[in-house]
């Protein structure tokens, strides 16, 4: 994804909640995992989207669909514009092996939040 014309958004205590991509006359708000938030707003709206957003997300889990393997339950632990880090969700136990994963930046469709999935009776 290009962002060269992309304009950062940041909380006022500095922390980045996104961009605001230009678009026509209005700017389309994008969050930190590089999806659009619906069409081309205004400039305050765009950056009252993204406050409202704001960075929770980032600590839900998720769902990565792997090849050959049944889906894994995971949270993002790195997001940078060079790629996702999620790892297997251990549930806090210290003593698990980590294991993760490193992937492309927008987020892939194989990565997708647990609630907007429907889950095996076994989980």
């Amino acid at each position: 994804m290009d962002r060269s014309d992309f304009i950062e958004h940041r909380r006022p205590d500095g922390e980045l909640v996104g961009w605001l991509r230009p678009e026509g006359e209005g700017f389309v708000p994008v969050d930190l995992l590089g999806r659009e938030h619906g069409g081309a707003i205004d400039w305050l709206a765009g950056e009252e989207l993204l406050e409202e957003l704001g960075i929770r997300y980032l600590a839900d889990p998720y769902v990565l669909e792997l090849p050959d393997a049944a889906p894994l339950r995971v949270r993002i632990t790195e997001v940078s514009t060079r790629g996702i880090v999620v790892k297997k969700d251990d549930f806090g136990a210290i003593d698990a092996p980590v294991v993760r994963y490193e992937l492309a930046w927008p987020i892939p469709p194989e990565l997708t939040p647990l609630g907007d999935r429907e889950l095996p009776a076994a989980w």
